[in-house]
């Protein structure tokens, strides 16, 4: 299927499975204007034949670099001029290795790398947290062998606020935004309206409230995105998902998506001006009503929910409002406290499977709230071990979300190893 179809599909909520997932190795590369092509990738890669060598917006992880290289190759023969990483993550910036390599045999000047001055602090933090990251990593996507790269290739041209080169008749401009990282990148082709977002665009829900990542900033993101559409894009090219094709569905996406997140942003900080506790915001804030059905913000990837801990987080602090939580017990000291009064570990594993049986939002909330307190409080009982398995193998299941399916199937399996006897005490 066509990738202009495939997108049309998409835009009108006939293919959601183009949204959950990645579209795999088989996705091939399209154009979607004369002599720009996209190819869709675990990360997007999109790439401009300038008539003059290719530029690159973003270039593919280190699993998918071989194949990004010989579809770019298939496509057109030029060397690659320059390749733009429109933020740090590792996904999209590990690609460049096999046109460096071309270069060097063929003598081409090596391809010059353009990012936002703050990606290579990226990388020396991703290099001091290297073992934080394959966990968390691990964690959220289930792999449990993933290691977290040492090695990185650093951008030849940083810049502050804004930027742009020419390669032949094309002229790149590049703004600096701040949204799902504070190292973002738009890239605006102005002659040919082509608009780069990079993950500031991702056909879900914002990913702007990670539960295991560092600070999201939703406030500048929803201000970025109306920049975007204030540019009249005739065609956006996102860093996941399938591109949106035409000026007023392109505004649509980016207006809207900005309002989705001002929303979320206004709504917490009411509770918060009011005195109330993340509590509070957690369970009243929900996203627009109006805006509950559109197609690219399904909570696929990421949550309202989490969104609102990161506004929290980012204008009041890490406390939540309850005093207990200020100078916390240690969790095993108090889940045996908690499981005492209720008559053991046993009694409190066996309420957490009733409660999750009934299928309900807040009970199944309750049920892994009971299942953790009981495991904590005796990690070495199997039978307590294997109602938390059961308990977030069945939240996993119900989960709409990466964040959450992760790390209730990662809880999960730590149970399973504890209900063979293979468990470590937390």
């Amino acid at each position: 299927m066509e990738l202009i179809e495939l997108a049309d599909r998409l835009w009108r909520g006939e293919d959601p499975g183009h949204a959950t997932a990645p579209l795999g190795p088989g996705a091939p590369l399209g154009e979607v204007t004369d002599g720009v092509a996209f190819l869709p990738n675990f990360a997007n890669c999109s790439i401009v034949d300038t008539g003059d060598g290719l530029v690159m917006v973003d270039t593919g992880s280190a699993l998918t670099a071989e194949r990004v290289f010989s579809e770019v190759r298939a496509w057109r023969p030029a060397r690659l001029s320059h390749a733009v990483f429109s933020h740090g993550h590792i996904d999209h910036v590990f690609g460049v290795g096999p046109f460096d390599e071309e270069a060097a045999e063929r003598g081409w000047p090596r391809p010059t790398v353009v990012a936002h001055t703050l990606v290579p602090r990226r990388f020396e933090r991703y290099v001091l947290t290297a073992g934080y990251n394959a966990v968390i990593n691990r964690r959220q996507f289930g792999v449990e062998g993933l290691e977290w790269p040492l090695e990185y290739r650093y951008p030849d041209e940083t810049y502050e606020s804004t930027t742009f080169f020419d390669v032949g008749d094309d002229r790149f401009e590049l703004r600096h935004e701040k949204g799902e990282t504070d190292d973002a990148t738009v890239t605006w082709l102005p002659v040919r309206r082509v608009l780069f977002t990079g993950d500031l665009f991702i056909w879900n829900s914002p990913n702007a409230g990670n539960p295991q990542k560092v600070q999201r900033y939703p406030q500048e993101w929803a201000e970025a995105l109306r920049r975007m559409a204030a540019l009249d894009a005739e065609y956006l090219l996102p860093g996941h998902g399938l591109p949106v094709f035409g000026a007023a569905r392109v505004r649509q996406a980016l207006t809207e998506t900005a309002e989705y997140l001002e929303h979320l942003v206004a709504a917490t900080l009411e509770v918060m001006n009011a005195g109330g506790r993340l509590d509070d915001a957690l369970h009243s804030v929900r996203a627009p009503a109006h805006l509950a059905g559109r197609p690219y913000l399904q909570p696929y990837y990421d949550e309202p929910e989490f969104i609102v801990r990161n506004v929290w987080r980012l204008y009041g602090g890490w406390w939540d409002g309850n005093p207990s939580h200020l100078r916390p017990a240690p969790e095993r000291r108090l889940a045996r406290e908690l499981s005492a009064l209720a008559g053991g570990a046993g009694a409190l594993a066996e309420r957490a499977l009733a409660l999750v049986e009934g299928g309900e939002e807040e009970t199944g909330r309750l049920a892994g709230h009971l299942a953790e307190t009981a495991w904590l409080a005796a990690p070495e009982d199997p039978g307590v071990a294997d109602a938390r398995r059961r308990v977030f193998a069945t939240l996993a299941d119900r989960a709409t979300s990466t964040m959450s399916r992760g790390v209730f199937r990662h809880a999960a399996r730590e149970a399973a190893r504890g209900a063979s006897g293979e468990s470590e005490r937390p």
